[in-house]
């Protein structure tokens, strides 16, 4: 079987200018490679993305205790090598190595097996499985940690539903431009900034925000003739203090933030809405999933973090029906494909997501497909975001051909 022949690690920037990883795995002539992301509201059940001494000292324990036990396995290992990452870890969470050492690593070993079997990273993970194309979810107007600044909640989506996934992504895009204008119309005076997913900043109240949204939304879906739908990802545990949820112009209590959610949900035609509690209230996330999760999606990401226990404990409470999935926040493929491979058995959805602090590596676009998630949030605009977006569309092409 082909083996690994040599494993480097180098730092570059990600989208914000902070510092990240990218792994390189080589076998022959063949070369797998995987960046690391960050995210900005990150949970608090989320593994450190580094260790002790940051990004230098990672780099520094990848090339003393990492790359040399990579070379000779076999490439299509990709169970054992991420069993070895933990093993050199020997903590529960990557507090030695770093959750983005651990994950470039393992996403890199599996590129470099798909390229020496002659597959795309996407056919090849999905093995005898169908690939499936993922609804994108775009980030449109931000505030939260994303966008100092802006709302409450932390993003205002749209959610496109055409017939093909080029059209979901270009009609995506056409809601950011013309929320653009609306932004400008309603604030003639006050200058428009972008956050650090491409999404509009705009001094606005939450509802209004989203009341903007939707009324951009129905033009759009009129335009096109197939549905577009907003979405919010309210990051709800970064405004969670003392038992309140504290937005800018009012604090709800526990049951009113529940009843708040419910009422933006059914008046303004909701697609999704993620971690709208504490990421520690799987009572509020049953209750909401209970009244309204017949017809939208409740996604569960700071109170999951990608973890199988965490999920399972969800799912044993009805807590949500849907499930993000961020590869680093578990730290290997193989963790991410269990927790993929739990909701689907289970009935949740699953949607693969970026971060806010991002690359230009594609990867997710593949694991989105290889899945057969429901949905990948990665943006609308920006050149990180569009390397996955315009990934998805080369890989639909190639599934319409056969390839």
């Amino acid at each position: 079987m082909p083996s690994i022949e040599g494993a480097v690690i180098r730092k570059i920037l990600d989208s914000r200018g902070n510092l990240t990883v990218e792994v390189e795995i080589r076998f022959g002539k063949v070369i797998g490679r995987a960046a690391a992301p960050s995210g900005a509201s990150t949970g608090a059940h989320e593994p450190p993305a580094w260790p002790k001494g940051g990004v230098d000292k990672a780099i520094q324990i990848f090339r003393s205790s990492i790359a040399g036990r990579l070379k000779g396995r076999d490439v299509a290992d990709q169970a054992g090598l991420d069993r070895l990452l933990r093993e050199i870890d020997g903590t529960s969470d990557f507090e030695k190595i770093g959750a983005n050492v651990a994950t470039a690593t393992s996403l890199a070993s599996a590129k470099v097996a798909a390229a020496s079997a002659g597959k795309p990273l996407y056919r090849y993970l999905a093995g005898s499985g169908r690939p499936g194309l993922p609804l994108p979810l775009g980030n449109v107007i931000g505030g939260g940690r994303h966008a100092v600044g802006g709302t409450t909640i932390q993003e205002f989506m749209v959610v496109s539903q055409g017939p093909t996934l080029q059209g979901n992504v270009f009609a995506n895009a056409r809601v950011h431009q013309r929320v653009r204008d609306a932004l400008t119309k309603k604030l003639p005076d006050v200058p428009l900034g972008r956050g650090d997913e491409g999404a509009w900043i705009a001094r606005l109240g939450d509802e209004e925000a989203l009341g903007l949204l939707a009324d951009v939304c129905q033009g759009v879906e009129k335009d096109l003739g197939f549905a577009v739908r907003p979405a919010l990802d309210l990051a709800a545990s970064e405004f969670f203090r003392d038992g309140k949820y504290h937005y800018r112009d009012t604090t709800l209590t526990q049951r009113a933030q529940v009843d708040f959610v419910e009422h933006l949900v059914r008046d303004y035609g909701l697609f999704s809405v993620e971690d709208p509690f504490d990421q520690e209230d799987f009572g509020a996330f049953s209750e909401l999933t209970k009244r309204v999760g017949a017809r939208c999606k409740i996604i569960g990401d700071d109170i999951f973090v990608t973890n199988v226990e965490r999920l399972r404990r969800g799912i044993e409470l009805h807590a949500g029906n849907a499930i993000l999935i961020k590869p680093n926040q578990i730290g290997t493929l193989s963790d991410t494909r269990a927790a993929v491979d739990l909701a689907h058995r289970s009935g949740f959805a699953t949607v693969m997501s970026h971060r806010s602090g991002e690359t230009t590596d594609d990867t997710i676009a593949h694991l989105a497909v290889a899945f057969g998630c429901l949905g990948i949030k990665t943006g609308a605009v920006g050149g990180e975001r569009i390397a996955k977006l315009n990934e998805l569309i080369r890989i639909e092409e190639e599934l319409q051909a056969g390839a």
